[in-house]
Formats: structure tokens, C-alpha cells, sequence
């Protein structure tokens, strides 16, 4: 007790609030701009610890981390794009109920759950401090092996009607994971020859790709805000709050779920809002809402997400073994400051310890309050013109895409993959199935070559493997039992399902079966440890899309008029022409040309506005990437004629 009192004295002395705000102010900055994250904001704050005290900086760092869960909750619930990759699950619901005018009862709702959840996992980490050694090391590449399969299960929950559609786009996902350096060997898988692909995709592309651009392309086509609400952010606040109360039980689970997969390294947060929401979907008597703005959906990924901070610390702090990258990055910053994760945390700085377990507590109820006061600004701009909110969006998606890997590949990544998440949506297929795919492909197969090596072929009849492959049998049986009656209309992800669901969506279904021949005539070729995933997955897969191609048979002669996917592909040539301008002029002189023409065509506003709007945008931009040490895109012509920054 003597040193909890201690280490909060330490907290309150010497100005530490002072940094532990600054981390906050930074978290919420990071959180509210697409594609970063903790990992891009801790890399700005590392050149900073250099002298620093050491209570101070990890007040700093830990204000950061703690943060940026809830604060990209804002433009994932308000204008529907992802702020970072563990809030890809929010959308679902909580995009919809913001354009029906119930943004204020989302984001209250998804506030609270966000404090509960990071205030039970500063609870979590006091008790791993002391008890979590022996529960970390239960865990092999066989148990971890198959977590990942029990999140591939919950794929079954995120299909909508559809099931077999949803464990196709899975699959997908699983190949796109795949490509590049196989983990086992090193050698590139479906590259093709270029050098872009023996890296593989990034995460923030395709999360980008699948969830953001279709829905900029359908607010562009529809030439209207995002929301109809006559306020900008709706009404609700306390019935937020009062959703919160009700659900206390699924925060609680999910909050456990966040400090569990939080703790396990490879997972953390890319999965853990996922695992979070498939159960709160398995677990929920009445599913019918789900994906259509169903409050559940939001309080269940927010709750777990902010958890999984306090889980992640607990190994990164006691065995110095990192649950995710941004803990990675943070154990460079104890290294920094000249800490020793591990055992000696429990003995010669146990203090520390205990500053870190309250500063994550602090942390969360500074940023859920300044989530509050932030909320009604940001809120306003679903209410503006959507041609000219549409420029601003597109230029922190493609700055943000850029971050990934510098290369301008990933921003022709991004629009190929938004045409054909644009068609998923519009058809039914399930866009969350094969991002989870994705996102999982890698830990799948690290863990299984793993298993196999350590413990065999039967490595699934351990005791733990075999729990938790008895909760994934049962998660498929869950959906499937529920999926059999469902009326069309009651679908987790189908609200945005057209009448193109013929002769598109058999070209989906080819398009599918052949992406899974090429990717499994290339695994052919390669060693056992570099092909066995690929194989097992386009194997079984191409078997399914077979069924599927059946099934859809008779559907594609059915020629439905889609309006409204040849007006999303029509926007979706904005994000193109964007696209174009800055492989040709570089970003920053792609930028007032694209911001002229798009609010010339889709808002008619004068050429005074677009100036002035031209200019805040740039200037923005400018700084972000002048404070955060960051890069612009760069085009034909900076490689042409050397130009100062930031033309070149």
C-alpha cells in the first residue's frame, strides 16, 4: 500500500500532470487523424524523452497510448472512416446511427464504455504486476494458434445472411495477409515480380480501402452531408449514458476480452474490437439491429479496445515481450530512458510500475472528458456540404496511406481495393469478414508452422487448444443455427445491399474463384513451411467459391439497373483522379488543383471559398507534417527537377 501512495504522490509532484496532459493532448490528435495511431505517435514523442525525467516521460507516454482508442472514435462514428486500425469495428454501427441523427448517443455511449474499459484495464495491470507470469507462459504457439482460428470463427457473425459469402471474403483476407515474405522462410509469396509486394500489404491501406473510400464515394454521389439531423451532432447524450448502464455486462466481458488479447503478442489491437464485437453480436438474443446502428455495436469494440492497453502493458513491462507495435515502440522508450522491463520491474522499480498503472488510469478519464468537450465541434461537420468536406477527408487518407511505406503503390492499393470494396458493400459481402481475415492471416500462420514444429501434427489436443477450439465449433454453430431463419432484412452487414446482387455478383463470386487459383498455383511453388497456409486457404477456399458460383448461377442473368454503384464508381474516379495528379505533380502541388475541382463540380461554391478553404487545408497539412517529421507523396516531376521541401 505504502508504495500505491508513494508512486501517486510521484504522479502529482514535479509538474507530472502537466506532461501526462501533453500525452493526452497529443493522443487525441493522433486518434483523430486517419491512419496514424499509437505507433506514429509515440515515434514523435521518442526524441523528446532524451534527459527527461524518467516518472515524467512515462506519464507522457502513457497519456498518449491511453488516449488514442477514444479519440478515434470521432471520425470512425461521424464521418465513418477508421481513426485507427482498433476502431475499424465501431463504424459498423456506429457510422449508421450518426447519419440517422444519433451521433451524440453513439459517441456518449462509446465514451463511457471507452472510460470503463481503460479504467478495468489499469485494474488488470495492478493484478498482472503481481499475477500474471504464470498465466502468460500457459499460453503456447498452439493456444495462440488457435485464438486466431476462434477469430476467423467469428467471421460466422460478421456475414450477414450470407454466411458462405463472408467466409469467402475471410478467405480473401487470409491470402492478402499472405502476401510477401512467408514468416516461417522468407520467401515471397503471389509478388509477381515486384518489389512493392514482397513486403505485403499494410494494414492501414486496406482498412482505408475497405471501410473509408466506399463510403466517401457513396456521400459524394449522394451530394449531401453526412447527416440529416437539423443539429450537427443529434440528440442523446444521456441516453448514451444510459445504454452504457444497461449494457454493464457486455463492458465488463468485452473490457476482459480487450486486457486477454491485449496481453497475447501478435494479436492486440488490429483484433481485439473484432473478437469484441462478433461477441456481442453471438451473445445477444436479438441480432436484427447489428450493422444497421445497433447501440451494442459501438459499446462492445470501444470497451475492449481501451482495455487491451492495460493488457498490453503487462507483458511489455514484465517479460519485455511487446503485445502490439506501439508497445514495441514504447519498450524502445524505456530502453531510452534507461528502464529494465521484466522481473526487476516487481522488485527495484515497482514505483514506476505503479505510476504507469496510474497515469493509464488518469489518462483514460482526462481523454473520455476531453472527448466530450471535442465532440460538438467535430460533430459540425457532418452537417457540411459533403463536396467540401470530401478534399480534406482525401488528403489525410492519402498522406495517411503514404506514412505506411512511402510509396505511392499504396495510394494505387487504395483505390483498387475501395473499387472492390465498393462492390462488396453493394452486393453483400461481408467487408469486416475480410478485413478480420487479414488482419489475422499473419499471426495464423506464424503460430501454426509453430505448433506444428513444437508439438506435432497434434498439437490441437492440447488441453487449452482444445478449449478453445470447442468456443470457436461453437461460435459457427451459433451463426449458423441464427443465420438459418434470418429474413433478408435482418442481416448484420447487408443495410447497403442494391439490387445489383445478379450479374455483379456472380462476377464477384469469379472474380473470387480466380484470385484463389493464381494464389494457389503460386503456394505450389514453394517450400512445405512457406506454402502450407497459402495452400490449406486457397485449396478450401476455391472448393467454396465453387458452391457459391452455383448458387449465384441463377442470379446472374438478372441484370438489375444500379444507379447508385455507377455513381459510387463515378466518385470513386475522384479518388483516381487524385490519385493521378499526385503520381504526376507530387502531393503538395496535386493538392490546390484537386481541392479547385472537386468543390468547383460537386458544391458550385465561388472561387473565394476555395481559395480560403484551399489554403487552411495546406496549412494544416503543412504543419503536421512539418511537427510529426513526416513525408508527402512525391511525383514524375520531383524526380525530374530537384525541388526544396515540401514541393519535393
Amino acid at each position: 500500500m505504502d508504495v500505491i501512495l508513494e508512486s501517486l504522490a510521484v504522479l502529482f509532484t514535479g509538474g507530472r500532470l502537466a506532461y501526462l496532459g501533453l500525452g493526452v493532448a497529443l493522443g487525441l490528435v493522433v486518434g483523430l487523424l486517419p491512419g496514424l495511431g499509437g505507433i506514429v505517435g509515440f515515434s514523435v514523442l521518442l526524441p523528446f524523452l532524451y534527459g527527461m525525467d524518467t516518472a515524467s516521460a512515462l506519464a507522457m507516454l502513457i497519456g498518449l497510448v491511453a488516449v488514442v482508442p477514444t479519440s478515434d472514435t470521432m471520425t470512425s462514428i461521424l464521418l465513418g472512416i477508421p481513426g485507427s486500425s482498433s476502431s475499424q469495428a465501431t463504424v459498423v454501427d456506429g457510422f449508421p446511427m450518426a447519419k440517422r441523427g444519433e451521433g451524440a448517443r453513439a459517441l456518449s455511449a462509446a465514451y463511457i464504455s471507452s472510460l470503463m474499459g481503460g479504467l478495468f484495464g489499469a485494474l488488470v495491470l495492478t493484478v498482472f504486476i503481481v499475477a500474471a507470469r504464470p498465466l502468460i507462459l500457459l499460453m503456447g504457439s498452439a493456444e495462440l494458434f488457435m485464438l486466431g482460428m476462434l477469430g476467423v470463427a467469428m467471421v460466422g457473425l460478421l456475414s450477414g445472411r450470407d454466411i458462405l459469402k463472408g467466409v469467402v471474403a475471410c478467405g480473401i483476407g487470409l491470402l492478402l495477409g499472405a502476401l510477401g515474405n512467408a514468416p516461417a522462410t522468407g520467401e515471397w509469396r503471389m509478388a509477381f515480380g515486384s518489389a512493392y509486394l514482397y513486403d505485403g500489404l499494410k494494414l492501414v491501406v486496406v482498412g482505408l480501402a475497405i471501410f473509408a473510400v466506399p463510403e466517401i464515394s457513396d456521400l459524394l454521389a449522394r451530394a449531401r452531408p453526412i447527416s440529416d439531423s437539423p443539429t450537427p451532432i443529434g440528440k442523446g447524450w444521456r441516453r448514451g449514458l444510459r445504454d452504457a448502464w444497461i449494457c454493464k455486462w457486455l463492458v465488463a466481458r468485452c473490457s476482459a476480452i480487450g486486457c486477454v488479447i491485449g496481453a497475447l503478442p501478435g494479436l492486440g489491437g488490429s483484433v481485439v474490437d473484432w473478437v469484441a464485437y462478433g461477441h456481442a453480436v453471438q451473445s445477444a438474443p436479438d441480432r436484427a439491429r447489428f450493422g444497421r446502428g445497433d447501440i451494442r455495436g459501438v459499446i462492445a469494440p470501444e470497451s475492449a479496445n481501451n482495455a487491451k492497453e492495460g493488457g498490453g502493458l503487462a507483458p511489455t513491462l514484465l517479460f519485455g515481450i511487446p503485445g502490439s507495435g506501439s508497445m514495441a515502440i514504447f519498450l524502445g522508450g524505456l530502453t531510452l530512458l534507461g528502464v529494465e522491463p521484466g522481473p526487476s520491474m516487481l522488485t527495484e522499480n515497482l514505483s514506476l510500475a505503479y505510476v504507469i498503472v496510474w497515469s493509464l488510469a488518469l489518462a483514460n478519464v482526462l481523454g473520455a472528458g476531453a472527448c466530450v468537450l471535442l465532440s460538438p465541434h467535430v460533430a459540425k461537420l457532418t452537417r457540411i456540404p459533403y463536396g467540401l468536406l470530401a478534399p480534406f477527408m482525401l488528403m489525410i487518407i492519402f498522406f495517411a496511406v503514404f506514412q505506411a511505406g512511402r510509396q505511392m503503390e499504396d495510394i494505387l492499393t487504395l483505390v483498387v481495393l475501395g473499387g472492390a470494396a465498393i462492390l462488396m458493400k453493394r452486393s453483400g459481402w461481408s467487408r469486416p469478414a475480410l478485413l478480420v481475415g487479414f488482419v489475422l492471416s499473419d499471426s495464423v500462420e506464424t503460430y501454426l508452422y509453430q505448433a506444428v514444429q513444437f508439438y506435432g501434427a497434434g498439437f490441437f489436443l492440447r488441453p487449452g487448444a482444445l478449449a478453445i477450439l470447442a468456443l470457436a465449433f461453437l461460435a459457427v454453430g451459433s451463426a449458423a443455427h441464427y443465420h438459418k431463419n434470418l429474413r433478408p432484412e435482418q442481416s448484420v452487414d447487408e443495410s447497403d445491399v442494391t439490387a445489383m446482387s445478379g450479374a455483379a455478383d456472380w462476377r464477384l463470386g469469379l472474380g473470387a474463384a480466380a484470385f484463389f487459383a493464381v494464389a494457389l498455383a503460386d503456394s505450389l511453388r514453394h517450400s512445405f513451411l512457406g506454402g502450407v497456409f497459402p495452400i490449406s486457404v486457397s485449396a478450401t477456399m476455391l472448393v467454396l467459391s465453387f458452391f457459391l458460383l452455383h448458387r449465384l448461377r441463377k442470379k446472374r442473368a438478372a441484370r438489375a439497373t444500379a444507379p447508385r454503384l455507377a455513381d459510387d464508381f463515378r466518385s470513386l474516379g475522384w479518388v483516381a483522379w487524385f490519385g493521378a495528379l499526385t503520381a504526376i505533380l507530387g502531393f503538395i502541388l496535386a493538392l490546390p488543383i484537386f481541392f479547385a475541382m472537386l468543390m468547383r463540380s460537386r458544391s458550385s461554391a465561388s472561387w473565394g471559398k476555395i481559395a480560403l478553404l484551399t489554403s487552411g487545408g495546406m496549412t494544416f497539412i503543412l504543419a503536421v507534417a512539418h511537427f510529426a517529421r513526416m513525408d508527402f507523396p512525391w511525383g514524375i516531376l520531383q524526380h525530374m527537377i530537384e525541388m526544396p521541401w515540401p514541393l519535393g
